[in-house]
């Protein structure tokens, strides 16, 4: 992998045939034509007319003969190709989960939901016809509708993260990566401060470490709490677990999956390295 409802739109075909009336209840053929005095000269002669070719009544209709639509992609299947279809169903709201690159329940719901309100076959599945009525009604995702809810691939570790151990944190991919001496042995997404309480960037160290911390400005839970300049801190945060980007901190390098934080919290060190960076 792409998240205003369109209109219903139906397509009727309607046919008609008409019928000779017969008067009497008995039908004469039309009178033949008289002949002409001065018949042309490769008119064939009376009884060597031969007969037209009879109807192949076996032969089948264009639309029977018409391909189905090709499936793009269904249930189980994943991708960049299934991140962007999920980024362009959130853009005519059919979809309201962030693109994940996996086509799950929620996915195939959206697509039938799509299907159905434009009278196409309600099949879960995206197939030529779903994917071009899509792509008409939706512009090319950028990398934030994207990546809406992270799992961005980390970007490429800055110099100053190469040597040691180091928090490597990107604000281009939202990662933060843990590396020992060049190898990245975790990668998790981030979140950080807005325009007004930005992320400071740069080269720090962690000097505090709080399982349980508590912000004294703010009163929030602020859980495996890994200071590194002034207030701010590495630290698992509830509320980018439940909102994603569509919040921010207040400075702090936010992390959701508290599995990984957790593990982090346990092996990071007083002293050991931070890197900000773009």
């Amino acid at each position: 992998m792409r998240r205003s409802v369109a209109a219903f739109g139906v397509l009727a075909l309607a046919c008609g045939c008409t019928a000779q009336a017969v008067e009497g209840g008995s039908a004469r053929p039309p009178s033949a034509p008289a002949s002409s005095a001065g018949a042309p000269d490769d008119a064939k002669p009376s009884g060597s007319a031969e007969p037209s070719a009879p109807a192949d009544s076996t032969a089948p209709s264009a639309s029977a003969t018409a391909a189905p639509p090709k499936t793009l992609w269904a249930s189980g299947d994943r991708g960049e190709e299934v991140r962007e279809l999920q980024a362009r169903l959130r853009q005519v709201a059919w979809l309201f989960d962030g693109p994940t690159g996996t086509y799950g329940e929620s996915t195939t719901e959206a697509v039938k939901g799509f299907q159905g309100k434009r009278g196409l076959p309600r099949t879960g599945r995206t197939d030529t016809v779903t994917w071009q009525r899509l792509l008409k009604m939706t512009h090319e995702p950028n990398r934030d509708e994207l990546y809406a809810s992270g799992g961005q691939p980390p970007a490429k570790p800055d110099p100053r993260c190469m040597q040691g151990r180091v928090l490597c944190i990107s604000k281009t991919s939202r990662t933060l990566s843990w590396m020992v001496d060049g190898k990245r042995l975790m990668t998790t997404d981030v979140r950080f401060g807005s325009q007004y309480t930005p992320t400071r960037e740069g080269v720090f160290q962690v000097y505090f470490k709080s399982r349980h911390h508590v912000s004294t400005i703010y009163h929030t839970p602020m859980p495996y709490a890994m200071f590194f300049s002034g207030g701010q801190a590495v630290h698992y945060s509830s509320d980018f677990a439940a909102r994603g980007y569509a919040g921010a901190s207040h400075g702090c390098v936010n992390v959701k999956d508290e599995g990984k934080i957790a593990s982090l919290f346990g092996q990071v060190r007083n002293g050991d390295k931070v890197v900000i960076y773009w």
